[in-house]
């Protein structure tokens, strides 16, 4: 034992300069110490999560909780943790960032490390990940997005929803967007959640926003925003919307801004509403309410947003001999229900334009693949799994008849099942598949026994390629720092969108 912990320190020494106390650097270190009297050290699993958000936190928690013995080590490409719930949820949604307490809990139990700063892929290959531990669980979530594929998406005054939403959340590989909201009216292809987070932070009044946590850099920006009106637009009806009543309702009371909605889409709408189950149910009486309720109508509000429905964009314009976004042409679609209850979209041939200045792309994220030995599905955005343990698919038939699991290797969250749900959805979808990991550990489908695993195994390569982890503790450095600005200028926290300052805040010894 003795021996093995020696080891482990000088290995940690090596890699961060020095030996000296906090939680991540010595966790490691720790918990040989703290648990290898009368067990073994080489038969606890050892299980490495790739992805330091909800869908990998919530994982490793599960499977700290079924398995008294393992040991769960977070990898993390940012110096940062949390993933999409630190830069994916809108800033006026300090709530739902409440998660990310509950994943600190998990982050300093002594039987988890999170490493950042590790690009899975690059700085460690999957394969010497599968060498080092005894299970591995993809949950690296979705960092692309959807597009149409038609002409002009690449006009100035075009983007990504997923894009904008990392801007004024402070993803660093978003901090130099710059979106120019110089337009009066903004145009916003899609209708789920995200959709009506861009639209309710391109509305809302500043005073509103300057008590969140939303980057200092889109504040200014947002302040000089002429948007005053913005359309919604869907390729389907009310009744196929990918938005939750929450979101709605809040739109709705949005101070200074008002919903237009055309009474003419909902009117026949009504008569459904006792045979659609709830929840949609009461989704759908409350647009119905908004569009037929002509108190709302009289809101003397200056801004306003609109659904539009059965369009599909064909073609984003510009003026003649222009590159920025003018107007966006439409098909005009009918609705025709399939026999398995779905409603499915068709052109009608009748094509109309939109005015505008302003687009947003918001139809959906997409994960794409890390690492050459991972199968991925490009088409679906996925990686191949059944419950969550990956496969290797050697033929196109979905029953999957030809497929071969790959022996501990499993995926969770977005990854595993493209970007739907809200965070309770990747809840319950990650303690499925930890349960599914402890399960095969128990049932000896993996095996637990084997030389030096984990991160001390990972660790001396890092060390070997010049690549510096960033433990907890030094996460907390950084957290602190952010605190402190946000309190300077009266919000939760002002965060840190470059990587190096990050680092460098990460690395400073104590009292230097």
């Amino acid at each position: 034992m003795w021996i093995t912990l020696r080891r482990s320190l000088v290995l940690h020494k090596a890699i961060t300069g020095s030996v000296q106390a906090g939680h991540g650097r010595w966790s490691a270190v720790l918990r040989w110490f703290s648990v290898s009297c009368g067990t073994n050290q080489t038969d606890r699993p050892h299980v490495g999560i790739v992805g330091s958000g909800p869908a990998g936190f919530y994982t490793a928690q599960q499977i700290l909780k079924s398995h008294g013995d393992a040991v769960v080590d977070v990898y993390e490409r940012l110096p940062v943790p949390f993933g999409l719930a630190r830069f994916g949820i809108a800033p006026d949604h300090p709530e739902t960032k409440n998660c990310i307490n509950q994943f600190t809990t998990t982050a300093l139990s002594n039987r988890c490390s999170f490493i950042g700063n590790v690009n899975v892929g690059k700085d460690v290959k999957l394969d010497e990940l599968l060498q080092a531990y005894d299970a591995v669980i993809l949950c690296y979530g979705a960092e692309d997005d959807r597009t149409f594929g038609i002409p002009g998406e690449h006009l100035q005054g075009v983007y990504s929803a997923r894009a904008f939403v990392g801007w004024y959340n402070g993803l660093p590989a978003n901090s130099n967007l710059e979106p120019d909201v110089s337009a009066e009216t903004a145009v916003i292809l899609g209708q789920g959640n995200v959709t009506l987070d861009v639209a309710r932070i391109l509305l809302s009044p500043i005073e509103r926003l300057e008590k969140t946590d939303i980057c200092e850099h889109a504040l200014e920006v947002l302040k000089k925003s002429q948007v005053q009106t913005v359309y919604i637009v869907g390729r389907r009806g009310p009744l196929q919307v990918s938005f939750t009543i929450k979101e709605l309702r809040e739109m709705t009371k949005l101070e200074g801004c008002k919903a237009v909605f055309d009474p003419v889409d909902f009117r026949t709408i009504q008569d459904k509403l006792p045979s659609i189950p709830r929840p949609r149910k009461r989704l759908t009486e409350l647009m119905c309410k908004t569009a037929l309720d002509e108190s709302t109508s009289q809101n003397a509000s200056i801004k306003k947003w609109s659904l539009k429905f059965q369009r599909s964009p064909l073609q984003l314009l510009a003026e003649a001999g222009g590159e920025k976004i003018s107007r966006v042409r439409f098909e005009v679609n009918d609705l025709v229900e399939q026999s398995d209850g779905s409603v499915q979209a068709y052109g009608t041939g009748v094509h109309e334009d939109l005015p505008c200045g302003l687009v947003f792309r918001s139809i959906g994220y997409k994960s794409i693949p890390i690492d050459d030995r991972v199968p991925f599905d490009r088409r679906k955005g996925v990686i191949p799994n059944i419950n969550g343990r990956v496969v290797i698919t050697s033929s196109t038939d979905e029953s999957g008849k030809d497929v071969s699991l790959i022996p501990g290797l499993y995926c969770s969250g977005w990854v595993r099942n493209g970007p739907i749900g809200v965070i309770a959805t990747t809840m319950n979808d990650a303690f499925q598949t930890g349960e599914l990991v402890v399960q095969d550990i128990k049932s000896g489908t993996i095996k637990t026994t084997g030389p030096t695993k984990g991160f001390e195994l990972i660790g001396s390569l890092l060390h070997s390629r010049g690549v510096k982890p960033v433990f907890f503790d030094q996460w907390r450095k950084i957290d602190q720092i952010e605190q402190e600005r946000g309190s300077e200028l009266g919000k939760p926290r002002e965060k840190i969108i470059s990587v190096q300052e990050m680092l460098d805040i990460a690395y400073k010894q104590n009292g230097s």
